[in-house]
């Protein structure tokens, strides 16, 4: 019993096992070595592909073109990536608050929020996607970029989601996935585990942080088991949607 026990108390961390309870200390450390040049890693990473991904993302969104109020919730997005997209497709309805549990990454985006304009249609503030601060059924839609991987105990964010939803209200998790294109599994195999740690050292300086988070692509669970994880925490028409041969998916779930 014991032993079963200290089984589901630990995580990987890249290639380590460490406590579960520890997992999140080290994830911030990450984000707080890499957050002011992060926009930049994204792009050398993905080609620049992570941009029309994340407009797949808000074209999913869909927020009113009108004044109609919007409420959008991003998790794990404090560079503002995706809140700044939302707030550009939407009316004047549309407002976004961004909640990132990393203060640095925080502070990138409202910087970037001030420079657009943006500050009070945007808001930033800092806070666990474990344990989100806000109450029952205050938002239209929950999304989470890139993020849900990092997050120690995804079954609690996910439930958190739900929880913070409107009845009607939609959640969408922009994540990396499986390959499923034969040849191309082993080039992105060999770009992600050889390449992006280096690129990430040159880039940042900080080779050990871009191997993490290499490796934390490989560990998170397959499309289909992440669909019966959000269906799990009580959302229903729940699908995905790969792309780019699957290096990433579209996940989706409604709060009926």
């Amino acid at each position: 019993m014991a032993a079963r026990q200290k089984h589901t108390e630990d995580t990987h961390f890249g290639e380590k096992t460490v406590p579960l309870s520890d997992k999140q200390g080290m994830v911030d450390e990450v984000f707080h070595s890499v957050a002011k040049r992060y926009d930049l890693m994204n792009d050398l990473m993905s080609a620049g592909l992570h941009r029309p991904w994340k407009d797949a993302l808000v074209t999913a969104v869909n927020p009113p073109r009108s004044d109609k109020d919007f409420a959008l919730l991003d998790l794990a997005g404090g560079t503002g990536d995706v809140a700044f997209r939302a707030v550009e497709a939407g009316g004047m309805g549309t407002r976004v608050t961004v909640c990132d549990i990393n203060a640095e990454m925080l502070a990138v985006g409202r910087a970037r929020a001030l420079d657009r304009g943006l500050d009070g249609i945007v808001t930033f503030e800092q806070g666990n996607a474990e344990e989100l601060p806000y109450a029952d059924r205050s938002f239209d839609c929950v999304t989470i970029a890139f993020g849900i991987r990092n997050v120690p105990r995804i079954e609690r964010a996910l439930s958190e989601a739900y929880r913070v939803l409107r009845i009607g209200g939609r959640f969408l998790c922009l994540e990396f996935s499986s390959v499923d294109v034969p040849g191309l599994d082993k080039l992105y195999d060999l770009y992600s585990y050889k390449l992006i740690p280096r690129i990430g050292e040159r880039v940042t300086g900080d080779r050990e942080a871009y191997q993490y988070l290499v490796e934390s692509i490989r560990k998170f669970p397959k499309p289909k088991a992440f669909a019966a994880m959000i269906e799990t925490a009580g959302f229903r028409q729940v699908s995905f949607k790969q792309m780019t041969g699957g290096v990433v998916a579209l996940h989706s779930g409604w709060k009926l």
